[in-house]
């Protein structure tokens, strides 16, 4: 099962997302590129299992990370494990108000997400399945959700498991690490893909500015 709940309607200046259909598909899917960011240590700072509003800050640089790519055109999707509810340790509501307190923030510094994504499960406690990053399945059905061409996206985040995926689809991934990323991850990133030092930065590399 997979857990895409698209954006907001009432997130403001969200533009309006046609339907693609038949023959525009194609055309559309060629050209249109998206960054699909992680949430918890890449937009927000990973305290663990978080699940009150409360609890939500903004890293450094977010908003105006997703602001830069908001005025650039490029759709910002979010995808995240969330491994916490499979554990028993957060509900789906307990996600939903986390996610809308996100939203806040970004709205009240003149940004915006436009679809959020999650893996509710944890092989350890509901078995395997392909949503949880590194697999992709969220990423496909975002993409064909959002009439994205995976081949010019960006996948930015600080885990290795967030920009793996950049692999499959032959696109960019850029490695923001923290404090708590491991240092083998921030090498591999350095050979196989990109690093970052701050969220600006990754979006300077996108926009190429």
């Amino acid at each position: 099962m997979t857990f895409g709940d698209g954006h907001r309607l009432s997130t403001p200046g969200v533009r309006h997302m046609m339907a693609i259909t038949g023959e525009h598909r194609t055309s559309l899917r060629e050209v249109r590129a998206a960054v699909f960011f992680d949430r918890d240590g890449t937009l927000i700072k990973d305290i663990g299992y978080i699940k009150s509003p409360a609890d939500v800050e903004l890293v450094p640089h977010a908003a105006n990370a997703v602001r830069r790519m908001n005025y650039a055109l490029w759709p910002v999707i979010v995808v995240t494990n969330q491994s916490g509810i499979a554990r028993g340790l957060v509900t789906i509501e307990d996600y939903l108000a986390v996610r809308a307190r996100l939203d806040d923030l970004l709205a009240e510094r003149g940004a915006y997400i436009n679809a959020h994504y999650f893996c509710p499960h944890h092989p350890d406690f509901t078995g395997p399945c392909h949503c949880r990053k590194p697999g992709t399945e969220l990423f496909d059905q975002a993409m064909a959700e959002h009439a994205i061409n995976p081949a010019v996206s960006v996948f930015v985040g600080d885990r290795w498991r967030d920009v793996q995926p950049a692999l499959h689809y032959g696109a960019r991934g850029i490695l923001v690490p923290n404090e708590h990323t491991p240092f083998e991850e921030i090498t591999r990133a350095t050979r196989e893909l990109e690093t970052a030092v701050t969220l600006t930065d990754a979006v300077h590399m996108i926009l190429q500015v």
